[in-house]
């Protein structure tokens, strides 16, 4: 099997899926530049150049078109580069996209809409270019929300977001585009609402989602060799939420440690804790941890930016402090090479 970047992924995987259903278009903000959509959607661009267009910066007017295509039997694909400022269609995501079969009972058409957004730190972009609200989307029923966190999955949820009826919103992070991976050739999806067990352990549960599961992985290979066997479950979805896999994994370990991208007050890090007190109380040997950014907005400046977000050594310090033990985990972070644009 070849290796490919996520980007790339995700490409091929936009590409498939448009040979496949002619139905399907793509629109949002800088889609059809050479490096728009930090180039994921430059080859489809060329393959359907009246499929993949441009769009102004009018979120909220665009997600309300893109509705009213996905009622009338389009397969819209809205991509925003700023994830931020999806909040400006939040109203026509939440009130009109999410609830339009329970409205109209399945009379009005199915609402096949995928919205494609970024988050994730960049080179300063400070407290409104860098937040990830997936908490916020996946608290309302009626949407999937998807975080792909391999060049495998993106292309797989990818593909599958593309053949579901109901809006689904998928959060790219940044720092994951240039990350090489296995990726098959061929079509195939990966379903939502399965997550991943992504690397097998038998000491402690780590539920990562986005690129904290790569962050995850690198703290788990130091913790080897400290004699801690992690167990890293890539969430990929959290509406729906795999609730089984990540108790059975703590019945098996007793200790969990919930990573994500985002907030840890009402946040995605807060579910996992809660599901663990509710349903996989017995279970636990220790209190369940949350480990987020930091409880401020995002920082300008570079060495406080990398201070805010948690890394492979906040993973690993606070693993070895749930159970007990002692390292030295300071030099294990990974250069972070991200240049832009966005």
């Amino acid at each position: 099997m070849r290796k490919i970047k996520y980007s790339e992924a995700l490409s091929e995987g936009l590409i498939q899926a448009m040979e496949r259903d002619p139905n399907i278009f793509v629109t949002g903000i800088s889609v059809d530049y050479s490096v728009g959509a930090f180039g994921s959607t430059t080859e489809a661009v060329r393959r359907f150049p009246t499929r993949v267009f441009d769009a102004p910066a009018m979120e909220n007017a665009l997600t309300g078109i893109a509705i009213g295509a996905a009622a009338m039997g389009k397969r819209p694909i809205v991509y925003h580069p700023r994830c931020d400022f999806l909040f400006l269609a939040f109203d026509q995501m939440i009130n009109l996209a999410a609830k339009w079969k329970y409205m109209y009972a399945n009379q009005a058409g199915s609402m096949p809409l995928v919205v494609r957004a970024v988050v994730g730190k960049g080179w300063g972009q400070g407290a409104t270019h860098s937040q990830s609200f997936h908490s916020i989307l996946a608290h309302f029923p009626g949407m999937h929300v998807v975080l792909p966190a391999t060049p495998a999955d993106a292309k797989g949820l990818l593909m599958s977001a593309t053949q579901t009826d109901c809006p689904v919103v998928i959060i790219e992070h940044r720092a994951l585009y240039n990350i090489e991976g296995d990726v098959p050739e061929e079509a195939y999806t990966t379903p939502i609402g399965k997550a991943n067990v992504i690397r097998e352990g038998k000491d402690i549960t780590i539920v990562a989602t986005s690129f904290m599961v790569q962050e995850a992985l690198v703290a788990a290979t130091e913790l080897a060799k400290q004699g801690v066997d992690a167990e890293i479950i890539d969430i990929r979805s959290i509406r729906p939420l795999d609730e089984e896999t990540v108790l059975n994994s703590l019945q098996k370990t007793g200790h969990i440690l919930a990573v994500d991208t985002s907030w840890e007050m009402c946040g995605f890090s807060s579910e996992i804790a809660a599901l663990a007190a509710e349903k996989g109380y017995y279970h636990l040997k220790s209190p369940a941890r949350r480990m987020s950014v930091a409880n401020c907005p995002a920082p300008v400046s570079l060495p406080l930016e990398t201070a805010f977000y948690p890394k492979a050594s906040n993973i690993a310090k606070t693993v070895l402090a749930m159970l007990g033990k002692n390292g030295d985990m300071s030099n294990i972070d990974q250069d972070d090479n991200f240049k832009g644009p966005y």
